[in-house]
C-alpha cells in the first residue's frame, strides 16, 4: 500500500465509520428525548449491531497499516497526520476490546441509561446499581489492557483530556478546596439576594418560546442546530449542520431551563464553529472535555450570569413572564448570582459548582482503584456533601443518582467540567486584553465573543490537543489562579465582602 492508496483508505474508513456515527447519535437521542418507554431494549439491541460493525472498521488491518503509512510520511499534511492519529489511537483502543465484549458495552449502557432515568424519577439505587457495577467492572478491563502500567482511573481521564491525570487533579482540586473553602464561609454569612421574582408559575410554554429567544440571542443557526427535552440536558454533535442540545423545564423557576439552554448552546456554539475543513473527519468535533465545557460554562456563567448580559436579557424576558415585569438588571444578577451550598451539581452556583465535581472525582477514583464497592457509593457520595458543603441528602434521586454520566460510562468526564470552569476563566482574561467584551454584550450582541472563540477555540476542532488549544488561545500555559482570582473578585462585588 502506497501513501495515495493508504490516504484513499483512510477517507473510505472513515465516511463509513462517521455514517455509523451518525446513526447512533440520533438513536440515542431520540432515546433520551421522544422514544416510547419500552423501546429501549430494540434500541439497546440495534446500537449493539451498529456498534459491531463500526467495530469491524476501526480494526480492519488495512486501516490500521494505512495509519501506519501515513504517520510515517514526513510529507504528510497537518490535518492528514492528525485523522491517523486520532484514527489509530481509536483503533489500539478497539483492537484490545473483543467485538462481542464491546457490542454487549453498548447494549449495557443503552439499558443502563432507561433504568437510570426510570431509577433517579423513583430514587431506587438498587434498581440501577448492577448496572453501575457492571460498567465499573468493564472499564476496569478496558484500562488494564489499555496501559496494566498505569491506575485504571488515569487511563479514563487521559481518554477525556489528553495528558490529564490524578497527579495533576489532586493539587488542582487541593487548591479550590484551600482558596474557596473560605470564601464560601464568608459568601454564607452575608444576606442572601431576593430571588422572589424567580420562584412562581411559569408556564412551559412560555419557556419553549423564552428558549427560542435565547438561542437567537446567543446567535444559534436553528437550520442547524434544534432543541429537545429530556430529563438531563445534553449536547448532542453528529456534524456542524446536525447539532441536537435539550433542555429540562422547572414551571417553578424559568432560570433553570434558561442557564441549561445557555450552557447547551455553548456547547453547539463551539460544534457550529469548527473549520470546515475538518467536517467529514474525525477532527470535526471537539478537542476534549475540558475544552468543550470551558466554552458551555463560559456561555453560561462568564457571560450568562454578568451584569451586561442580565441587562440584554431582561427585556426577553419581560416579554415571555409577567413577573419580571417590575425587575431590575441588577436585581436579576444579584438574584440568579445567589451562592449557597446545594443539593443538584446542574443547579449549583458558580461558587459552588466545582464542589460538586470534586466530590464525584473522590467517588470515581474510590471506585476505579477498588477501595469503594459500587453497593457503598451512595453512602460516601452522603458523607461527602455533608462534609464539603454541608448539607444533607434526602434521597437517592437528589443524590447519587442525579447525573446520567455513570449509566452511559462517563467515568472521568466530571473533571472536565471543573477544568473548563478554570480554563473559561483564563480565557476571559486573555479575550479582555484584546476585544471590549462587555459593552456589545450589555446589548445584546455576543457576535464580538463567539468571534474571539471561534477564531481560539472553535475552528481547531480536534486539530489540536487541549493544552495547546488553550496555549493558542491565552498565550501561555494553564494558570488556575485565574479561576480562583475571578470567583473571588466577582463575589466581593456582589456580597460586599
Amino acid at each position: 500500500m502506497n501513501l495515495n492508496e493508504a490516504i484513499g483508505r483512510l477517507n473510505d474508513a472513515e465516511r463509513d465509520l462517521l455514517a455509523y456515527s451518525h446513526a447512533m447519535g440520533v438513536l440515542s437521542v431520540d432515546g433520551d428525548t421522544v422514544a416510547p418507554k419500552n423501546s429501549a431494549e430494540g434500541r439497546a439491541q440495534t446500537m449493539s449491531v451498529l456498534s459491531g460493525f463500526y467495530h469491524e472498521i476501526i480494526t480492519d488491518p488495512a486501516l490500521r497499516e494505512a495509519c501506519g503509512i501515513i504517520l510515517a510520511a514526513p510529507e504528510v499534511d497537518r490535518v492528514t497526520r492528525r485523522r491517523a492519529e486520532e484514527r489509530k489511537e481509536e483503533s489500539d483502543d478497539f483492537f484490545i476490546t473483543p467485538k462481542d465484549e464491546y457490542m454487549a458495552y453498548e447494549a449495557l449502557v443503552q439499558e443502563a441509561g432507561a433504568v437510570w432515568h426510570e431509577a433517579k424519577g423513583k430514587s431506587d439505587w438498587e434498581a440501577f446499581r448492577p448496572y453501575l457495577e457492571k460498567i465499573v467492572d468493564f472499564n476496569r478491563r478496558y484500562a488494564a489492557r489499555k496501559d496494566a502500567s498505569k491506575a485504571a482511573y488515569d487511563v479514563l481521564l487521559d481518554n477525556y483530556e489528553k495528558g490529564c491525570s490524578m497527579a495533576a487533579l489532586d493539587p488542582f482540586f487541593a487548591d479550590l478546596r484551600e482558596k474557596l473553602t473560605p470564601l464560601i464561609a464568608a459568601v454564607g454569612q452575608k444576606p442572601q439576594p431576593d430571588t422572589s421574582f424567580i420562584t412562581g408559575r411559569f408556564p412551559v410554554e412560555k419557556q419553549r418560546i423564552f428558549s427560542d429567544k435565547l438561542m437567537a440571542l446567543m446567535g444559534i443557526n436553528r437550520d442547524d442546530c434544534a432543541i429537545g427535552e429530556t430529563e438531563h440536558p445534553f449536547t448532542d454533535s453528529n456534524n456542524k449542520h446536525d447539532v441536537r442540545i435539550t433542555t429540562h423545564y422547572h414551571e417553578e423557576d424559568p432560570t433553570m431551563s434558561m442557564y441549561s439552554v445557555i450552557h447547551e448552546g455553548g456547547h453547539a456554539l463551539y460544534e457550529l464553529g469548527v473549520g470546515d475543513e475538518l467536517q467529514g473527519t474525525c477532527l470535526e468535533g471537539g478537542s476534549s472535555t475540558g475544552i468543550h465545557e470551558s466554552q458551555s460554562r463560559f456561555y453560561e456563567n462568564i457571560i450568562g450570569r454578568s451584569l451586561p448580559f442580565c441587562e440584554a436579557l431582561l427585556p426577553l424576558m419581560r416579554d415571555c413572564f409577567l413577573q419580571m415585569r417590575d425587575v431590575t438588571a441588577e436585581q436579576l444578577w444579584r438574584a440568579v448570582n445567589k451562592a449557597q451550598p446545594s443539593l443538584i451539581r446542574t443547579e449549583a452556583d458558580e461558587l459552588t459548582y466545582s464542589m460538586h465535581v470534586m466530590i464525584r472525582y473522590e467517588l470515581e477514583k474510590a471506585m476505579m482503584s477498588g477501595e469503594l464497592a459500587v453497593q457503598d457509593v451512595p453512602g460516601e457520595w452522603n458523607r461527602m456533601y455533608k462534609t464539603y458543603l454541608g448539607i444533607d441528602v434526602p434521597d437517592h434521586r437528589r443524590g447519587v443518582l442525579q447525573d446520567s454520566h455513570w449509566s452511559f460510562g462517563g467515568i472521568g468526564y466530571f473533571p472536565g467540567y471543573a477544568l473548563g470552569n478554570a480554563y473559561g476563566a483564563q480565557m476571559l482574561r486573555a479575550m479582555e486584553r484584546d476585544i471590549d467584551v462587555w459593552g456589545p454584550v450589555g446589548r445584546g450582541d455576543l457576535s464580538q465573543v463567539t468571534a474571539w472563540l471561534r477564531e481560539h477555540v472553535h475552528r481547531h476542532g480536534r486539530l489540536l490537543l487541549p493544552a495547546e488549544i488553550l496555549r493558542s488561545a491565552v498565550g501561555g500555559p494553564f494558570d488556575p489562579s485565574c479561576y480562583t482570582d475571578y470567583l473571588t473578585k466577582k463575589y466581593s462585588e456582589i456580597y460586599g465582602l
